[in-house]
C-alpha cells in the first residue's frame, strides 16, 4: 500500500460542490482507500491505496462525479513527491501564505508561462507538475488568470502543502 495524497478541485468553494469532509472521508473509503485523513475544507484527502496514483484518481474522480453529478479533477501526490516540491519552492525567503503551488496532471511545458495573464507582481517559476505562484500583494486580491490549458489544476499555498506533507509521514509510520 502506498501513501498518496489528493488534491480536488473546486470542492467547497464559492457555494460549488459542496461535500462535507466527513462525506468525502466515507466516500473514500467506500472507493476502497484506507487510513483516509481529510485537511481543512477545500478538498484535500491523504490515504492508502493498493493501486498507483493515476488509477487512484480516475476512482476518485468517478466516484466524486457519481456523488456530485459534476466532474472534480483530482491531482495525485506521493509524499515524496510533496517533500520535492516543498524543498524545491523557488520562493523560501517570502510568506508561505503569499506562495501557491498549482498542481496540475502532467508534466508542465515552460512556455505555459507566457499564457498566464498577469499583473507585474506575481512571480511564476515552472516546476514538474506543478507551477510556484508568488502573490507578493496576497492571493485574494491578485487578478492573475491561468491558461486554459491549467484549468483544471489546483491551488495550495505552501503552508497547506507542508501541512499535507505531514500528516502524510504520520500515517506512514504508523
Amino acid at each position: 500500500m502506498e501513501i498518496l495524497i489528493a488534491l480536488l478541485r473546486g470542492i467547497n468553494v464559492g457555494g460549488n460542490n459542496i461535500l462535507p469532509m466527513t462525506e468525502l472521508k466515507m466516500l473514500c473509503e467506500e472507493t476502497g482507500f484506507k487510513n483516509v485523513c481529510t485537511y481543512i475544507q477545500s478538498g484535500n484527502v491523504i490515504f492508502e491505496s493498493k493501486v498507483p496514483g493515476e488509477k487512484a484518481a480516475v476512482k476518485l474522480q468517478n466516484a466524486l462525479k457519481s456523488k456530485l453529478d459534476n466532474p472534480v479533477a483530482v491531482m495525485i501526490r506521493t509524499v515524496e513527491e510533496l517533500e520535492t516540491i516543498i524543498s524545491n519552492n523557488p520562493f523560501p525567503g517570502a510568506n508561505p501564505s503569499q506562495v501557491g503551488v498549482l498542481f496540475l496532471e502532467k508534466i508542465v511545458d515552460k512556455s505555459i508561462v507566457q499564457e498566464f495573464v498577469k499583473k507585474e507582481t506575481e512571480e511564476i517559476i515552472i516546476g514538474k507538475r506543478e507551477i510556484y505562484i508568488h502573490y507578493p500583494e496576497g492571493m485574494g486580491t491578485s487578478k492573475l488568470k491561468f491558461p486554459k490549458s491549467a484549468k483544471n489544476g489546483t491551488v495550495r499555498n505552501i503552508n497547506t502543502v507542508k501541512k499535507l506533507a505531514l500528516l502524510a509521514n504520520k500515517i506512514k509510520s504508523d
